[in-house]
């Protein structure tokens, strides 16, 4: 290449470091690159470790490691400086190796800080390779490694060099801990697996194909990265779409998710609504409905009645919006939903055939639910889980634990020995709130009460182990429905166990479905048929005892006088005068979790991952429970973002086969 066409390219690269630079300044913003040596905390304890080699991503070369020469420079490497100085020349001779028969050969020398790359030697060489769009710079790197903390960002690093290690991919920078490992789900690796050269160029090349649809349609404008989008995209579909696909399809596929990765990923914008508040005042549109039309609402369930009694108690909710709203609803339901495939193939035939209301009942359904929910955005969609942050989604479930204040009252009161026995479901979102409100129940009516604390998701015979052990109160599952059969037979619910295992029910928890569906539904037909999507909020109703979504069913063999306490305790958190969390709280490791003086937020109570002194037990690790536990686990686990994620039938050949 000639030297004037080099000095062309200068003076084009000059015009673009030129205009960057004033459009930063008008700003406010740092018009030159970020020094490292002033990004680094002062007094800091980081180590410096040798990376070797590495085909740096260009656009993750980000600043310069001191601050000598960052005047000639913006942030992206443009250049600053006259033709005429000595830093123009060396540009321009650069430009012209690189364009020439001998290219520029020799590597940067940077440094590496949480996943961003700082120039020491080699600024002009990093300039003219972005200049002409190099995707990637050689460079030898020194690794900065920051103190280990609890924080996010911090704890997400140290994952990823786990992930460089195996990968070789410095291409993406998670924030949040955890997302490293549903990355590996999605692909079919397991950690620690090395990555073959031809698996790293197929990742890449797939990452910067949904790369360009997510930048070209201005994703990035809140605050979201690329990568944490694309694990909500790989939530719908395989990541060999990604090479299958033409850029127009990613485009429009990318396009349709744009509120969920908004609601996903700003968390602050969550909502967790717990009291069923009708709408204020119905629109014109939604006069029309409630006067003449017809609303076609849809259930699809993982199994059928006969199968589940969960089942069972939203059928008992079918049931009563039906004889609530008779004729301005019509209703159908669909079953067994129970693998991913099936669950698409059910709610699209449900809005086939003319649903504009969906309810999904259980939590695995999330995924086929947010798909159809992206692909028909005329369609309300619920599914019933906890603390999903989808726009497009709203998910329901109800605060279990007020229930099982009054059941642990009712248990602290029965028991003869102080001991009492719980079986507790899985560790999942707001689990450990019912085992602590029931522990402080227990504690409210017997001081010296002690929760011996069991998991039915991990090996062995609960139950039985409690009967030989000689503990004779035991809370066992939540009741499905209000169903009598449910409290006599012990299935669920809190109990008696006599000395020849006999059982005697004393109360049980209970989730009305009915009340939350004719809330939907009253308040659909109230507004409209549609909620707007365009605020990208997310919306979780988690409803209790004030909204009739949960009660206490008592035996009729439980003591008077206990009983009478167990119905005053129902009026009083009802009425909002009784707080089961608002007391002086210690937890097993002796911290003060309240002194009594306010309440628990819905998201602390949600993600509760600590249990009471009284209780005797711990919170599961995920490779101790059981298989067929791991996937609700998966889903709606406490420690989800530290559990391996994903499908089950994800497997390595999802990957492999479009290398």
């Amino acid at each position: 290449m000639s030297i004037q066409a080099a000095m062309d390219e200068y003076a084009q690269a000059l015009r673009q470091g030129q205009k960057e630079y004033r459009e930063l300044v008008m700003a406010g913003k740092d018009p030159h690159p970020a020094v490292l040596d002033d990004i680094l905390p002062e007094g800091g304890t980081e180590m410096v470790v040798d990376v070797g080699l590495v085909e740096i991503p260009s656009q993750r070369i980000i600043g310069v490691k001191s601050a000598g020469r960052i005047a000639a420079f913006t942030p992206s490497f443009r250049p600053l400086l006259e033709a005429k100085s000595e830093f123009g020349g060396k540009w321009v001779n650069l430009c012209s190796a690189h364009l020439g028969d001998t290219g520029i050969t020799d590597p940067i020398l940077c440094y590496e800080y949480l996943g961003n790359f700082y120039v020491q030697e080699g600024n002009k060489r990093v300039s003219v390779l972005r200049h002409f769009g190099s995707p990637r710079i050689p460079g030898n790197v020194k690794r900065v490694l920051p103190e280990r903390s609890e924080e996010p960002r911090i704890k997400a690093y140290y994952e990823f060099i786990d992930f460089y290690k195996a990968s070789k991919i410095y291409d993406i920078q998670f924030r949040r801990p955890g997302d490293y490992a549903k990355l590996l789900s999605h692909l079919g690796k397991a950690p620690g697996e090395s990555w073959t050269e031809m698996e790293q160029r197929t990742f890449r090349s797939y990452f910067y194909y949904f790369l360009d649809a997510f930048q070209e349609l201005g994703q990035n404008s809140h605050d979201i990265l690329p990568e944490e989008a694309l694990l909500l995209w790989l939530e719908l579909y395989p990541f060999q779409d990604l090479g299958a696909w033409t850029a127009a399809d990613i485009k429009r596929s990318v396009l349709a998710l744009r509120e969920d990765f908004v609601a996903s990923l700003a968390q602050k914008e969550v909502t967790v609504q717990t009291k069923a508040e009708d709408a204020e005042k119905p629109g014109i549109l939604g006069r029309l409905i409630s006067s003449s039309a017809t609303l076609n609402v849809a259930f699809v369930h993982q199994l059928d009645p006969s199968q589940s009694a969960w089942v069972t108690g939203h059928e008992a909710g079918r049931k009563h919006i039906e004889e609530v709203f008779g004729e301005k609803i019509k209703v159908r339901c669909y079953y067994g939903a129970n693998t991913q495939e099936l669950a698409e193939q059910l709610i699209g035939q449900a809005v086939d055939e003319g649903a504009e209301v969906v309810f999904t009942t259980s939590p695995p359904l999330r995924r086929a639910t947010l798909k159809a929910a992206v692909e028909h955005p005329k369609v309300n969609f619920f599914n019933c889980s906890i603390a999903q942050p989808y726009s497009s989604v709203r998910s329901y479930y109800g605060r279990i634990y007020e229930a099982k204040f009054i059941t642990g009252a009712i248990a602290g009161a029965m028991a003869n020995d102080d001991r009492i026995g719980y079986i507790a479901s899985y560790p999942i979102l707001g689990v450990p709130a019912s085992i602590n409100a029931f522990a402080l129940g227990a504690q409210m009516t017997n001081p010296r009460a002690q929760i011996e604390l069991r998991w039915s998701c991990m090996e062995g015979t609960p139950q039985a182990d409690f009967f030989a052990d000689g503990i004779r109160v035991i809370s066992n599952r939540d009741a499905p429905t209000q169903s009598k059969m449910y409290l006599d037979f012990c299935s669920y619910g809190t109990y008696l166990m006599g000395n020849r295992g006999d059982l005697i029910p004393l109360g049980t928890p209970i989730w009305l479905w009915g009340k939350f569906y004719e809330y939907a539904i009253r308040n659909i037909l109230l507004t409209g048929r549609k909620w707007e999507k365009g605020d990208a909020v997310s919306l979780n109703y988690w409803l209790g005892m004030d909204s009739g979504v949960i009660g206490v069913n008592l035996s009729d063999k439980l003591p008077e006088g206990v009983r009478q306490l167990a119905r005053l305790l129902q009026r009083s958190i009802a009425k909002g005068q009784l707080a089961p969390f608002r007391r002086r709280i210690v937890a097993q490791d002796g911290t003060v979790k309240n002194d009594g003086s306010w309440d628990f937020t819905a998201d602390k109570l949600l993600r509760m991952d600590w249990l009471c002194d009284n209780v005797v037990g711990d919170i599961p690790p995920f490779n101790e429970i059981l298989p067929v536990a791991q996937s609700m686990v998966t889903e709606l686990g406490i420690c989800r973002d530290e559990t391996k994620t994903g499908e089950e039938e994800i497997t390595r050949e999802n990957f492999n086969r479009f290398r």
